[in-house]
């Protein structure tokens, strides 16, 4: 009943006082951001107090109250850590953006990053706070705080470990009611580090929602962490597909140029970081053996870093240095995939990849794949249709597939074919964009 009579007063008071239709919206956006009313609730009775008032009526006749509603945009603020070159955020900046959300990014980095630099130049708000691990975390709670009391956001989400651990706290003592933490980890902390769990358990008590990226990570927010299935959101990640299908031969002949790889000879990409649960050490015994069919054939190894990284520079040392390529970045990625006959992805077991973008990249790309099923490849990998499946740690199996794809050319073509069509529907750039716009509408209208 309060909300009604105040309601009606401004907009009496707007009328009598001709304010601009774009003033009565923001008097209607601040009192709905203020009390957690929904926008249906005004919308219902402005258009009630609209047929009361036949001068009200005349002189607003021609005013679409869905166009004036629409052009209050939602105050949003993204709160990512520890990324550098992050095409997937600067695709959903783009296209909330264009979604008439009022954006605003605060970035958890130690120094300034590529990111930085893309928000910066397409005139996105951003603002850098230094966190360089633990020691800054209390810091940096202070100064998200004071950002996010400046900013007034109706909603936070937060990505990844630190910024959800900042974020969620910030935005909690700053009294956001609308706190999402996307989960981009499995089950790491469970298996190498169980000093991290309870560091999971936080985040997961702080968001009043979670989005997990995969089945995987919403059946390990459930049965290991025991959260609420109702507090989940499963949103897959999303691409802009073309980008991998759609790449010029030039850009893939430089890539070749800058790496000295002849394209008359197979090649075998791998992108993983060299990290024991990415199974790169059965990847590189498998192709010694494809090696001796075919000595010309070439191994690359895209994100060549790690903390495994000497075990696996100690099984390449077996094999001639010109039959391999270890590349720790590369800018174009999309011509990487583009100069590879073979891609080979293989966790070693299914819980080691929280989603796995590589599986995706590598089909979009039509690239034929030989995978192991980890993180979000067992929604829509199917051993034979789009991909050939391997066990788990399987050097021989590895090597099997590798020779099937070599001398079953329809094969490779088939597989070629079908894997564009099999991600489509479910990654492509715009569905998870629907997927967030769907989720913040149920936050700010339950």
């Amino acid at each position: 009943m309060y909300f009604n009579c105040l309601l009606k007063s401004h907009c009496v008071h707007t009328y009598r006082n001709f304010l601009s239709p774009r003033a009565l919206y923001t008097k209607i956006y601040r009192y709905v951001h203020k009390t957690d009313s929904t926008y249906s609730h005004a919308y219902s009775f402005f258009e009630g107090v609209l047929e009361e008032s036949t001068s009200s009526v005349l002189w607003y006749s021609v005013i679409n109250l869905d166009t004036c509603f629409y052009c209050l945009k939602t105050k949003l603020c993204y709160i990512i850590s520890d990324i550098d070159k992050a095409l997937a955020f600067e695709w959903v900046a783009d296209k909330l953006h264009e979604k008439n959300y009022d954006i605003y990014f605060i970035l958890l980095n130690p120094k300034v990053s590529d990111f930085e630099y893309y928000l910066k130049a397409h005139n996105l708000p951003v603002t850098r706070v230094i966190c360089r691990g633990k020691k800054d975390w209390a810091s940096g709670i202070a100064e998200v705080s004071k950002l996010l009391s400046r900013l007034d956001p109706q909603i936070v989400h937060c990505h990844l470990l630190q910024a959800g651990i900042i974020g969620l706290t910030a935005a909690k003592l700053s009294g956001i009611r609308h706190r999402i933490y996307t989960r981009h980890h499995s089950t790491q902390h469970h298996v190498y580090n169980p000093k991290g769990i309870w560091l999971d358990r936080y985040c997961n008590w702080m968001a009043t929602r979670i989005v997990a990226v995969s089945g995987l990570v919403k059946r390990i927010l459930i049965d290991w962490e025991k959260v609420p299935s109702s507090k989940i959101e499963l949103i897959p990640h999303g691409f802009s597909l073309e980008h991998f299908y759609r790449v010029d031969s030039d850009r893939v002949d430089a890539f070749r140029a800058r790496h000295q790889i002849h394209a008359d000879y197979p090649i075998i990409g791998v992108i993983s970081r060299f990290i024991e649960l990415k199974g790169i050490q059965y990847i590189i015994p498998a192709f010694g053996h494809f090696l001796d069919k075919f000595p010309d054939a070439v191994l690359i190894l895209l994100n060549a870093r790690g903390d495994f990284e000497l075990e696996i520079r100690k099984e390449l040392s077996h094999w001639p240095e010109c039959s391999y390529r270890c590349i720790v970045f590369d800018s174009d990625i999309s011509a990487a995939y583009g100069a590879m006959d073979i891609f080979i992805h293989v966790p070693v077991d299914d819980h080691s990849e929280a989603f796995g973008q590589t599986y995706v990249e590598a089909l979009a790309a039509g690239i034929p794949s030989i995978f192991t099923l980890s993180g979000i490849a067992p929604d829509f990998i199917k051993d034979g249709e789009n991909a050939i499946v391997v066990p788990y740690r399987n050097s021989d199996a590895i090597y099997t597939a590798l020779m099937r794809l070599t001398n079953y050319p329809d094969l490779k073509l088939r597989l070629a074919k079908s894997g564009p069509a099999s991600v489509i529907d479910k990654f492509d750039l715009p569905v998870m964009i629907n997927a967030l716009d769907n989720l913040y509408k149920q936050c700010l209208n339950p």
